[in-house]
């Protein structure tokens, strides 16, 4: 390999677009894409905060319907009289929370399909109306199946995540691509925490607040609608946010005259403005990338979900018997860390290593880390909680290092016109890999958890072997002949 194709994915390639170097001409009259062009160079460098605080809060209103039900969805579940014991009420609930997913990985490469041929702000405005509709059709859910369609059809119906990861870059110039993709894992990561927490203090008002809700009033009659309805009305101003929301899609095809142009700027800008085959499958570069983009979302989900119930597991296990309390506490302060990184420190790290190096880097360093959480079995008191909360901050840091630095590569692997197809592809990949990694998780756990006397790898200590494993698998991916990088001889 070149140190050119080295360069081209290492580094951040620099803020070019066909229109950007040609003569005015290129620029095409009525088209949104071209508009957005220029609009990106009047800005002269600067950062786009008016575009970027739209996808924050898009990006927010459609991740909390995803969590907003966790507190309360045992209640709901139990409220229904499906169950016909009380140890039964899991299994439904988990299929409850299991249908939003299901919904999505059914539907995510159409809308992606339909953000490249109709635009992004379309797929967008119809994702916030089913937000809408559908969470206080949820709410207002007097039977099992009532909200089991609700759920279902808001997974199929919420095409949100392929375009708005999209939108993110094509409103952003090169040197704030990171940024861009920050914002939105940012959001989602946000909406994920502020979800339970409106469920937890907004669900059944009437026992938790009589003096202000009556047993007789709508939300004494349908006890979840309240958490449902502040999610909707957010979900509301958004929508009516997209009628000022700027269209990013081309909608001219590219010219012979535009190709010339691009063939004619120096090797590496040329890469990045000239058409990627026109076929995803044969577009290897995007294929290799999505291969890692899986396996390191495999991983993350099942740290995740072992991290979790390892720290409240008994010490004889090889746990640290925190309590819920305890655990929740350190994936706050995790979770706060990682807000600060993200938007104000990530793009600096991209911008001096590049997406592909940074992302190897970081996941070095989480193998690193997780070789540290078997051993905090051993320490107690305030040595045990600062090890804990650094090795937790590190581990979000460097994971979501690594999926902002995929992000970047895939739509930067893709030309526009197939940017929404290849995450909404991304996203059904992610859905499926997401809904398998914590049933691995658990079983894993628990068969780690009878052996915990073996004297190889006992207990705790397979668990995070096998996620080292499951990460060194990603970071292999990240190299040669795994990753296929752009040839240089297509831009020349």
């Amino acid at each position: 390999m070149s140190s050119l194709e080295e360069a081209l994915l290492q580094k951040p390639p620099p803020s070019v677009v066909v229109c950007h170097h040609a003569a005015a001409a290129c620029h095409h009259e009525g088209c949104p894409g071209c508009a957005m062009d220029r609009r990106k160079e009047s800005l002269r460098g600067r950062i786009p905060y008016k575009e970027l605080f739209f996808v924050a809060a898009t990006t927010l209103a459609g991740s909390l319907p995803i969590t907003c039900l966790y507190p309360f969805m045992y209640f709901m579940v139990r409220d229904f009289n499906i169950a016909k014991r009380e140890e039964d009420i899991g299994s439904y609930a988990g299929f409850l929370a299991a249908s939003y997913m299901i919904g999505r990985a059914i539907t995510s490469i159409f809308w992606g399909i339909a953000a490249d041929r109709l635009g992004r702000k379309p797929v967008i405005a119809f994702s916030m109306l089913s937000v809408v509709i559908l969470q206080i059709f949820f709410g207002l859910s007097t039977k099992y199946w009532m909200a089991i369609a609700a759920r279902l059809l808001l997974g199929s119906l919420n095409g949100l995540l392929g375009p708005i990861k999209a939108y993110a870059i094509e409103v952003c110039q090169t040197e704030h691509q990171a940024l861009g993709i920050s914002v939105v894992n940012t959001m989602w990561g946000l909406g994920v925490v502020i979800g339970p927490g409106l469920g937890g203090y907004l669900a059944q008002p009437a026992e938790k607040y009589p003096q202000t809700f009556s047993k007789e009033s709508v939300f004494g009659r349908f006890p979840y609608l309240l958490p449902c309805l502040v999610v909707s009305i957010f979900a509301a101003v958004v929508l009516i946010s997209c009628i000022w929301l700027p269209e990013t899609i081309h909608k001219h095809k590219i010219t012979e005259k535009d190709i010339r142009i691009v063939k004619a700027l120096p090797s590496q800008q040329a890469h990045w403005d000239m058409p990627r085959k026109k076929s995803l499958l044969q577009n290897w570069p995007w294929m290799s990338t999505m291969l890692s983009y899986c396996l390191f979302g495999l991983h993350e989900t099942a740290y995740s979900e072992i991290l979790s119930i390892w720290a409240v597991s008994d010490r004889k296990y090889g746990g640290l018997s925190f309590s819920s309390g305890d655990i929740g506490q350190v994936l706050s302060v995790s979770g706060a860390s990682l807000l600060v990184y993200q938007l104000i420190i990530y793009h600096w790290v991209n911008k001096f290593l590049g997406p592909l190096n940074s992302s190897r880097i970081a996941s070095s360093l989480s193998i690193l880390v997780l070789a540290t959480f078997p051993f905090m079995t051993y320490l107690s008191g305030t040595k045990l909680s600062f090890a804990i909360y650094v090795a937790a901050m590190t581990k979000s840091v460097l994971g979501i290092t690594i999926t902002c630095g995929m992000c970047l590569l895939q739509n930067n692997a893709v030309r526009q016109d197939q940017r929404g197809t290849a995450n909404g592809i991304a996203t059904t990949g992610m859905s499926f890999f997401k809904a398998v990694a914590p049933v691995g998780a658990g079983i894993l756990f628990s068969w780690a958890q009878k052996r915990h006397d073996a004297t190889f790898f006992p207990g705790d200590q397979v668990v995070f072997l096998m996620l080292i494993l499951v990460q060194l698998c990603g970071l292999i991916s990240t190299f040669e002949p795994f990753l296929v990088l752009p040839p240089v001889e297509e831009c020349r």
